[in-house]
């Protein structure tokens, strides 16, 4: 039997923590979205195609430190607009969903556009300013040369291109749960996710 999370919500919301916390709680398989659209990113600034990058992409493809790094963050949110992109990529996203056991998925478009059927589903944000200092600690931990000014600015342009895409926007759905960190711990958000989910179970 199948039973799906769909957990959306801008970059260093807590999205990923909260997924990976409410997977090993519950026993499922988790999806990081996301690195879907980075690996097609960096193989783009690697000279290839997008759209056929996305229709050929592999397992191997999701690994790599570099996946985490600012440039192909900003590479993935440019390859996320196009249409032929996306297409490519929901029927691998589906199928994950549907896997016996249950599963987590964490993206921008889960509880809209990949899965709208989803059991729970819930939209983890924060202010730009919170997600900011959060993303800039992770950066400058790894020792690249960032400022925390320079990753507010690609943070706020990449919440103004997630939400403004013509296919498949990033919005809360109308029936998803909203967490907001801005002033929660891990282990609050956590907390909190795993309850929602939990309840959800009983009553299905």
């Amino acid at each position: 039997m199948s039973f799906t999370v769909a957990i959306d919500g801008p970059a260093a919301a807590g999205k990923g923590t909260i997924s990976k916390a409410v997977a090993a709680h519950f026993g499922f398989a988790h999806l990081d979205t996301g690195l879907l659209y980075r690996a097609v990113g960096r193989r783009m600034l690697r000279g290839e195609d997008p759209v056929a990058a996305a229709q050929s992409l592999r397992a191997e493809d999701l690994q790599g430190d570099d996946l985490r790094g600012p440039e192909v963050a900003q590479a993935a949110s440019k390859v996320a607009v196009i249409p032929e992109v996306r297409t490519a990529l929901v029927d691998f996203q589906r199928a994950f969903a549907t896997r016996a056991g249950g599963a987590v998925l964490d993206g921008r478009d889960i509880g809209t556009v990949i899965c709208p059927e989803a059991q729970v589903k819930l939209f983890v944000t924060a202010s730009a300013e919170v997600r900011a200092e959060r993303r800039f600690a992770e950066l400058a931990a790894k020792g690249l040369n960032v400022t925390f000014e320079g990753v507010l600015e690609d943070v706020r342009a990449r919440d103004a291109r997630d939400a403004e895409r013509a296919t498949a926007p990033m919005v809360a759905a109308a029936d998803a749960v909203a967490l907001d960190t801005s002033d929660l711990s891990i282990e609050a958000a956590v907390a909190r996710a795993i309850a929602v989910v939990g309840a959800a179970r009983q009553g299905a």
